[in-house]
């Protein structure tokens, strides 16, 4: 019978995954608090958030995605290899730099900096517009 309300075949594939990151069940701190949003009276009433601690890392996991408590259990054991795989493989480092690369990308421009393009776009319709006059050596206005 599965742990966690879901397919043997995923608990497996879990189970085998936190194996082979070194996640024992008795490394993990699991404690229940009531989520909060969607989901009506079931979710105000029944502690269906998860919330993991996996002590010698120190890696903290929170799942309220699903309105099932045993189901968010297997989605924050999922999460937590997740993050601890990309701890060890140095993917964390790269999806912050991805993240700064577009915040730089958002970030207002100075005064300058919009000065200078403003002052660019001038310039270019400026030559535009003189392409649309008619040449003075063209008799026909062509």
């Amino acid at each position: 019978m599965s742990r966690f309300s879901t397919t043997d075949r995923k608990e497996a594939a879990l189970a085998a995954r936190m194996e082979r990151l070194g996640i024992r069940e008795e490394d993990l701190e699991e404690q229940f608090v009531r989520s909060g949003g969607r989901g009506g009276q079931n979710v105000n009433k029944v502690a269906t958030c998860v919330y993991l601690k996996h002590r010698p890392t120190g890696l903290e996991v929170k799942c309220q995605q699903e309105r099932s408590q045993a189901l968010n259990r297997f989605l924050a054991r999922r999460i937590l290899c997740d993050r601890l795989d990309a701890l060890i493989s140095g993917r964390e480092s790269e999806q912050r730099r991805r993240i700064e690369k577009i915040r730089r990308q958002k970030r207002k421009r100075s005064k300058r900096a919009q000065e200078k393009v403003l002052e660019a776009k001038h310039r270019q319709s400026e030559k535009k517009a003189a392409r649309r006059l008619p040449h003075a050596d063209d008799p026909d206005g062509d």
